[in-house]
């Protein structure tokens, strides 16, 4: 299995960096139970040492960085995030020694701001109604005024994000379904999940079933996914990718959320409901020609994150 700075010459050892990957799967058995002839699996990115599944492509990027010379320690780490990137950033930043400069959207989770404090970046809280596209605006001044003083990897135009999910997680899934697999979803935010793994996945079987999904609207609650019609797009975005696209409205991502904590005790965040619920979609538009699908579902991180968020203290549907 790829290493997830395989390619970069960066001598890690036993050290954090060889904790990310190798993520379980997990089988959703009573969400299944309403389904006919057809096997779920969740991909459990909580499980890397960051918390996400963005401790993939920020590894990636930052240790290609230093092998090719980009990031030196006399450079900060900057970029602009929705938060689970900007934590593994700030994470790998401390473990590795280099000051980490984040731009964020000032409405993301209190929990996520205070793990952000207590890996001790510099912080730039962001206009909240321009979601991540104004972070992403922030980022960019910041660099063009000082280039000199930052490398920035600018994770939602950066190659190494969807290699680091092309080499690896891409590689966990056939192996963990013993090329079974069927369907694979995963939602758009910077797009590297669902292009990298979507990728490397036709290649190993070209005739799966790529689902993205998103928010259904432009104005939405689901932290870490982007409206793509509406938002800037990734320059790593690749919307033919996809042989299903879902939009999935906020309170159905809500419940969804819910429902994974009573009926399989799976604490996840909003967007791996709102993953899941486009998952379903896809079943139901495609199982019957698909023949019992094997479909797996990316769970980006846990819900410990979003517990101060008001959808929680609603009843599980």
């Amino acid at each position: 299995m790829t290493p997830v700075c395989e390619t970069a010459q960066i001598t890690t050892g036993q050290s954090l960096l060889d904790a990310i990957g190798r993520t379980p799967l997990f089988r959703l058995s009573q969400m299944e139970q309403s389904l006919e002839s057809v096997e779920l699996y969740a991909k459990a990115e909580w499980f890397n040492p960051g918390g996400s599944v963005k401790d993939r492509p920020a590894a990636r990027m930052i240790c290609e960085a230093v092998s090719s010379g980009q990031l030196t320690h006399d450079r900060r780490i900057l970029d602009a995030t929705s938060g689970n990137t900007g934590i593994a950033y700030a994470m790998i930043g401390a473990a590795l020694g280099y000051g980490v400069t984040l731009c964020v959207p000032a409405n993301i989770t209190q929990e996520r701001k205070r793990i952000l404090s207590a890996y001790g970046p510099e912080v730039i809280f962001t206009d909240p109604l321009e979601g991540s596209d104004g972070a992403i605006r922030e980022a960019r001044r910041r660099f063009a005024e000082n280039s000199g003083r930052y490398f920035y990897p600018d994770q939602y135009n950066n190659d190494f994000n969807w290699r680091a999910h092309y080499d690896t997680p891409a590689a966990e899934i056939w192996e963990q379904t013993q090329g079974r697999v069927t369907h694979f979803v995963a939602g758009l935010g910077t797009s590297g999940t669902f292009v990298g793994a979507g990728r490397r996945l036709r290649e190993l079987k070209p005739d799966i079933t790529l689902v993205s999904v998103q928010p259904d609207a432009p104005f939405h609650g689901l932290e870490g996914l982007k409206h793509m019609e509406t938002a800037m797009v990734p320059g790593i975005y690749e919307p033919s990718l996809a042989d299903l696209d879902f939009g999935v409205a906020t309170d159905d991502a809500y419940a969804m959320t819910r429902r994974l904590a009573s009926e399989e005790g799976l604490l996840v965040g909003i967007s791996s409901g709102a993953a899941l619920a486009g998952a379903l979609q896809a079943i139901q538009a495609r199982a019957a020609a698909a023949g019992g699908p094997v479909v797996v579902v990316v769970f980006p991180d846990g819900g410990e994150r979003y517990l101060s968020e008001n959808f929680w203290n609603e009843p599980a549907p």
